[in-house]
């Protein structure tokens, strides 16, 4: 009776361990650089960097004191 409680608790053991290896390999793939376009979701993007981005614009444009491309110059004032 020992060595079959024995067994059983090798046997499962053994099971948990190559579930969790198999769980573990099944999510590593490689992807190549021109498959990311397909991978990228709306989804995925955090919309406040875009406001980040659009406030150190603001700030870089105010300290410059100029304005990139989209206008005329302005003052260091920010105002445009």
């Amino acid at each position: 009776m020992k060595h079959y409680l024995e067994r059983r608790v090798g046997n499962t053991l053994l099971a948990v361990f190559l579930s969790i290896v198999g769980a573990a390999l099944c999510g590593c793939s490689t992807v190549k650089p021109y498959q990311k376009e397909h991978l990228a979701d709306e989804l995925m993007t955090n919309p406040h960097e875009d406001q980040v981005a659009m406030h150190e614009l603001k700030w870089l444009e105010a300290r410059e004191g100029s304005t990139g491309g989209v206008g005329g110059a302005g003052g260091g004032c920010a105002c445009k």
